[in-house]
């Protein structure tokens, strides 16, 4: 083919082609981007709306009735919420259920931000550290639970023991409704703390070392970068952990109880969430239960409003 009839081919393909206007091609594009957005996002907003959204619904429509978990129904009204109101049982498992995250919260927030300070330094095997750390998070909670009572049993357990050769006879970590619950607590802690760690180190990994070098070119000391750096720049991944934690502690804390302590003793480790399972599966009020539990998200969907206003998302002052 010579040279001659290659232009004019090409001539004929630029005449014939009619250039698109550019708003028509963003559209298109748009349009696109919208039908794989939809497609991405319908397996996950299905399962939200299946195992989430529509359990949610039924719980809220079951608190309004009497089931005795024999398939009678039996329309009360507020009965459930007004019995609720009125309930012993119920407010010392609110109050123990405060307890408990009052006290797994901020122990969760310190050692987890600690480890992460930790394990972002240079220091030997830091990786081998790291996995170890988190490996008690991946482990089955009943596992982990199980391990846990085996070492604190009394007179045979490897604690009782060890607190027994310091001089503290007769110590029961679970028998005792005095310690009972601050065992849990520690427990829940070392559980859970290997997880925060790692959501802590991506957030200080975010944070650019220009900062840090310019402050020690200042003479601040490690104290006064983590106060003015630090802190105020992990403010998203402060409150991200907050509320996954406060989540967490509420609704996650049913394994552990249930074959550490089951719920006792005397009802000390008697958390909210392991007094809907028994109102449920114990002694058959379904009823009642799903009332509880539509307070309790209530609780939790304000709890997580009221944080995001305050502290605007995490958002730095300046967003």
């Amino acid at each position: 083919m010579s040279a001659v009839t290659v232009s004019r081919t090409a001539g004929r393909a630029r005449a014939g082609s009619v250039p698109r206007p550019d708003g028509v091609g963003r559209a298109a594009q748009e349009r696109r981007q919208r039908r794989a957005a939809f497609w991405f996002l319908l397996p996950d907003s299905l399962g939200l709306l299946v195992f989430v959204a529509v359990p949610m619904v039924l719980a809220v429509v079951l608190g309004f009735f009497r089931i005795d978990g024999f398939g009678s129904f039996q329309f009360i009204g507020l009965g459930n919420y007004v019995r609720m109101a009125g309930d012993p049982q119920f407010w010392s498992s609110v109050r123990i259920t405060l307890l408990y995250l009052v006290g797994v919260v901020p122990a969760i927030f310190v050692v987890g931000l600690g480890l992460a300070l930790l394990v972002q330094q240079k220091i030997p095997f830091v990786g081998a550290i790291r996995s170890m750390l988190f490996v008690p998070y991946v482990i089955s909670l009943v596992v982990v639970a199980m391990v846990w009572e085996f070492m604190l049993g009394d007179r045979t357990g490897v604690l009782s023991r060890v607190a027994a050769s310091l001089g503290f006879e007769n110590v029961s970590f679970l028998g005792e409704p005095s310690l009972a619950l601050g065992t849990v607590v520690v427990v829940t802690v070392w559980f859970q703390m290997g997880y925060y760690m790692v959501i802590f180190l991506a957030g200080l990994q975010d944070i650019p070392g220009e900062y840090y070098e310019a402050a020690r070119i200042d003479g601040a000391g490690a104290w006064q970068r983590f106060r003015a750096i630090t802190l105020p720049l992990l403010r998203p991944t402060s409150f991200f952990v907050i509320i996954t934690a406060t989540v967490s502690v509420i609704t996650g804390g049913l394994d552990l109880v249930f074959v550490l302590t089951g719920g006792g003793p005397a009802g000390s480790t008697t958390l909210l969430i392991f007094y809907i399972y028994e109102q449920a599966f114990l002694f058959g009020e379904l009823g009642y239960a799903a009332a509880i539990g539509s307070v309790l998200v209530l609780v939790m969907l304000a709890w997580s409003a009221l944080m995001f206003a305050v502290t605007r998302g995490g958002r730095f002052d300046n967003d």
